[in-house]
């Protein structure tokens, strides 16, 4: 497939994943979905009433906690109906999310030990992660920056006039906390089969920087497993540009799946949040180009239409790891070898006021704990719960997000592979490969 035919075909079925979800959620989802709507207005009325008895013993009591069951099961029953009927879409993106997972973990290992191996010197090793570390660490802190001046500059929470959920209703999302133990957990393997296994990336750079630099040690006798793994690495690539067919199917069908469960309606309700998220992206993506046109100049043009597709890709499926083959074929072609926000608007939601302080507080939290949870689903979703809990913003203020983080997560995994890609070029020209 062309790349210009790609990236139409792609944007192709964006547009037709809304028509055909749109469609779907008005013909076979409404119903559900008004049950739904419906069993969630009786247990907010029954938990509001229950909280007000204080007498667990009596009749009413026992009958409130009754009626509630059951409209839990009504609920979870409808939940379940709503997935069967979206199955035929969501399996679409399921399989090409597989093949993605099944490409990622040796096209990572097979690519950097061979980097690292041709690199043969610790010490290249060291000054290339160092710069790369320095670029994410500064590229994270603006972009949160960014996000909580904008916040700040809009007040969506404020001005959106949402009814807020009861504080004491549950969003069934774990909280996460800055635990030295767990990001060490993340990062360094203790097997790495089963980091290839569970496709735990952080791991599988730890093992393939040792490999690497052990490569390179051995001197002559290396050179074997460097050709072999050049090899591999390309292999796979090759089947990266199979797997790149399925792409438009599975944009397609994550679309239509989002679309057809949420409706139109939720974009209506969140204009104003949704909007200026966007708006704030923009920006943000402006910032990343012209960070990049400082060292790449013009070049910098040329690398962002090569990565469209990537971030197409990316947007459509909502996880960057889809975008991840792609981007690194388009890199190698090349010539190379969002959270402050959220967290803001429920503090506004509440009309909690966050002095400065604790602003600039919340944002260095958000940059450290967002590089622990790598791998983690609906990471920003846990990310901000336990973030908002050390500033005393209601838990349950998470559902007013809930619903549209999968449209949020679109744009944040495009933004991921913009900026993943101007920093692998930024680096790379910074050593001058």
């Amino acid at each position: 497939m062309q790349k210009s035919k790609l990236t139409l075909y792609i944007f192709i079925a964006l547009i037709l994943g809304v028509i055909v979800g749109y469609i779907y959620n008005v013909s076979v989802i409404g119903n559900i979905n008004s049950k739904i709507s419906t069993a969630d207005a009786f247990i907010k009325s029954i938990s509001t009433h229950l909280l007000t008895i204080k007498d667990t013993t009596t009749a009413e009591y026992k009958s409130l906690k009754l009626a509630k069951t059951t409209q839990v099961t009504i609920r979870s029953t409808n939940d379940a109906l709503r997935d069967d009927k979206l199955e035929g879409f969501t399996i679409l993106s399921d399989i090409f999310l597989r093949l993605i997972k099944m490409i990622v973990g040796p096209l990572v290992f097979t690519t950097l030990v061979v980097g690292v191996a041709k690199l043969g010197d610790i010490k290249a090793v060291g000054r290339i992660g160092a710069k790369t570390l320095l670029w994410f660490l500064s590229a994270t802190l603006v972009s949160l920056l960014l996000g909580m001046v904008l916040v700040n500059f809009f007040k969506p929470g404020i001005e959106m006039n949402l009814p807020l959920p009861d504080s004491h209703l549950s969003t069934d999302i774990k909280a996460t906390g800055l635990s030295l133990k767990d990001f060490i957990g993340h990062v360094f393997p203790k097997s790495f089969f089963e980091s290839m296994t569970n496709n735990e990336i952080l791991q599988i750079v730890v093992f393939s920087l040792f490999f690497g630099v052990a490569t390179a040690a051995i001197g002559e006798k290396g050179g074997v497993v460097i050709k072999a793994m050049d090899a591999i690495a390309h292999v796979i690539l090759k089947m990266t540009g199979y797997v790149m067919f399925l792409a438009p199917l599975a944009v397609f069908g994550a679309i239509t799946a989002i679309v057809a469960k949420q409706g139109l309606g939720i974009l209506s309700t969140y204009t104003i949040f949704i909007g200026e998220f966007y708006f704030s992206l923009i920006i943000l993506w402006l910032v990343i180009i012209l960070a990049g046109y400082f060292v790449l100049r013009n070049r910098v043009v040329t690398l962002v239409n090569r990565v469209k597709d990537a971030m197409l890709i990316a947007f459509g499926t909502s996880t960057s790891e889809a975008a991840y083959p792609k981007l690194l074929l388009e890199l190698e072609r090349f010539g190379c070898n969002s959270m402050t926000f959220a967290s803001m608007f429920l503090a506004q939601a509440y009309n909690i006021h966050l002095s400065l302080g604790h602003e600039i507080t919340m944002l260095l939290i958000l940059m450290l704990t967002s590089k622990g949870v790598a791998g983690v689903p609906r990471a920003s979703l846990v990310v901000i719960a336990g973030t908002i809990s050390m500033f005393n913003i209601p838990e349950a203020g998470l559902a007013l997000l809930i619903g549209i983080d999968p449209l949020l997560d679109m744009g944040r995994s495009a933004t991921n592979v913009l900026g993943n890609a101007i920093a692998t070029a930024v680096v790379s020209e910074w050593e001058g490969s």
